[in-house]
């Protein structure tokens, strides 16, 4: 089973995020709560996810993020946003999130990205996907890693475009038909070139090279 925990300041979210997660045969709701209660309840519950809302006005997602990646064992969060939450986004990338999801996701996606999560994947929806590239490559940033995706062998592109794909190791395995421990080896020698990035900052550069298309299409890179 997923473990699963939700952070939001609203209950009506927390119960609709729950009653949908809660009909995944793999998926176990531990615990939600408000973000003044969440780090204690995260360590308290150990989930596997956390979906986390941005902003909250008792203590502020980004708050929170921050607190759980200083765990020695921190589990994937995921940031629940809005449309006009644009400024935060960059810094919860910079703080460790593992992806981007907007309030009204459809309950199918939603429960494909807990799962992609827990797998060691990453999400970005695309109603965020934009605002998250912006805020984060500056036009410097992104001049230096387009260059960083030129001086990858071919093989770390197709590597590097399923990462943008959002897929988990063993997803990647599968796909270019190669041992999990390579594809490790290749993801750790691509976020390395990257100028050690995470994965959802590789996804980021991997989309705005342009690579996630053609994998999204069956193509390789």
């Amino acid at each position: 089973m997923i473990r699963v925990a939700v952070v939001d300041d609203e209950q009506l979210v927390r119960s609709g995020l729950r009653m949908i997660l809660g009909t995944a045969p793999d998926i176990d709701v531990v615990a939600d709560c408000g973000g003044g209660e969440a780090v204690a309840m995260v360590l308290r519950c150990a989930p596997d996810v956390v979906l986390l809302d941005i902003r909250m006005p008792d203590v502020d997602g980004l708050t929170v993020l921050r607190a759980l990646r200083a765990h020695p064992h921190p589990p994937a969060v995921a940031m629940l946003t809005t449309f006009d939450a644009d400024e935060y986004l960059a810094a919860a990338l910079r703080s460790g999130a593992a992806g981007f999801l907007l309030k009204d996701t459809d309950p199918e996606q939603l429960v494909r990205a807990v799962r992609t999560l827990a797998g060691g994947g990453s999400v970005l929806d695309p109603g965020v996907t934009r605002a998250v590239i912006g805020g984060y490559l500056a036009a410097e940033a992104e001049s230096t890693a387009a260059a960083a995706v030129r001086a990858l062998t071919p093989r770390e592109r197709e590597v590097l475009a399923h990462l943008g794909a959002g897929l988990a190791n063993p997803q990647i395995a599968e796909r270019m038909g190669l041992a999990p421990s390579t594809v490790k080896d290749h993801v750790r020698a691509v976020l390395g070139k990257l100028g050690g990035v995470n994965r959802v900052q590789a996804a980021i550069v991997a989309d705005r090279a342009g690579l996630v298309a053609t994998v999204r299409e069956g193509g390789r890179q």
